[in-house]
């Protein structure tokens, strides 16, 4: 019963007089048997499972913020113990039968589930198969009991000492060298699988196929640095704008007005890619991103309403409002024009595997990607004095 409801299910569990019954407790007195002789033990037992099963359920309900229907919480329970039954034996107790799903079988629920539900991205559905082929080559045959603080802690093991990275398809590093195999992860690598595998173990807890609770307090230490935050400054924003582009390098012209759109409206790659004609009404334009399906009305400034108003009349693919092209190929060709434009300050980026530190110097056109345009947007609106509240609404 839970507030204006009352709900019946079939325990399977049964005594021979009232007398045996517990109305305090909600169990079998000690010393009594089933019609076919089974002990109290085996059928309180039964009943703790039941009782377990029926609080996860709960919680589903209470993690999405509502209460469920009758029929709903009897659909969802009889769901959890699906493919449960009970063999009696008067001389033994109960035994529990399942039909067992394997961790695998799980994982990939999860991942259906969650990518339903939660409209995942290409990209996050490729981090949870990443995740899902590393677990896989740890422990071929893993289930939840081996994640405890012992298993956890070889799985860290492995990500940092013997996970394997293969080089890139042209067989060389971003510098041009010639690169093999790697092995191990960063730490900040591995901080990001961590989060994804508590994720997912929170989910198979709340679902009742995971009662080994180790991740909820498993720390670990992993030396890390805080993340530069790449933007162009003012006078690199002009060195970009006013850049003779080679008549051969013409290509780049399109690249230039898609990034200099995202650095002065702030949206994403993602929300410029969609962007159609449609959406310019009244010197503004109505989005609904791509990432956060959240509905944003943003005003035209003079550089933004100048990029639009070049390829007004001319034909796009979809109607599109600017000539966007794959996220890969342009970030290929962003870091080629900053480089000609002279954009080669050296950044120091410092990284952590283990205990051991890694500097690298590179030139700041080979970290400019896309999302530079937003980082871009937000830095000179908060330095011209935008209040913070006002810059996250945008």
């Amino acid at each position: 019963s839970y507030p204006g409801n009352r709900v019946d299910f079939s325990t399977g569990c049964n005594v021979l007089s009232e007398d045996a019954w517990n109305a305090d407790t909600q169990r079998i007195k000690k010393g009594y048997l089933s019609v076919k002789g089974v002990k109290a033990e085996a059928q309180n037992k039964e009943l703790e499972k039941m009782t377990s099963i029926m609080d996860d359920c709960f919680k589903f309900f209470e993690v999405q913020n509502r209460i469920p229907t009758p029929k709903q919480l009897k659909e969802y329970f009889e769901e959890q113990i699906i493919g449960k039954y009970l063999t009696e034996d008067p001389k033994e107790e109960v035994v529990e039968v399942m039909k067992t799903r394997t961790f695998w079988e799980i994982y990939d629920e999860f991942i259906q589930e969650n990518g339903v539900k939660n409209a995942w991205t290409k990209a996050t559905y490729e981090k949870f198969a990443a995740m899902r082929a590393d677990l896989k080559k740890y422990k071929k045959d893993l289930c939840f009991e081996d994640l405890d603080e012992k298993g956890l802690t070889g799985f860290v093991c492995y990500l940092r000492d013997k996970k394997t990275i293969a080089p890139p398809k042209s067989g060389k590093d971003e510098n041009g060298k010639k690169n093999g195999e790697r092995v191990g992860l960063k730490n900040s690598t591995i901080e990001k699988k961590l989060s994804y595998l508590k994720w997912f173990l929170k989910w198979a807890t709340i679902k009742g196929h995971n009662t080994n609770l180790t991740y909820q307090t498993f720390k670990v230490t992993l030396k890390s640095t805080q993340r530069i935050i790449i933007f162009l400054t003012k006078e690199e924003l002009n060195k970009i704008k006013k850049f003779e582009i080679p008549e051969e390098k013409k290509y780049l012209d399109r690249v230039r007005d898609v990034f200099m759109f995202c650095c002065f409206s702030g949206i994403r790659y993602s929300d410029a890619y969609n962007l159609k004609k449609s959406d310019i009404k009244d010197g503004k334009f109505i989005i609904t991103t791509v990432k956060t399906a959240d509905s944003l009305t943003i005003e035209l400034n003079n550089v933004t309403s100048r990029i639009l108003a070049k390829y007004q009349d001319i034909p796009l693919e979809h109607n599109k409002a600017l000539p966007v092209i794959s996220n890969q190929t342009m970030n290929f060709y962003l870091k080629e024009l900053c480089k000609m434009t002279g954009i080669d300050e050296p950044i120091r980026l410092t990284s952590y595997k283990g205990n051991q530190r890694f500097d690298e110097v590179k030139p700041k056109y080979e970290l400019i990607g896309t999302h530079t345009g937003r980082r871009t947007f937000i830095v000179h609106a908060l330095s011209r004095g935008i209040p913070p509240s006002v810059v996250m609404k945008w």
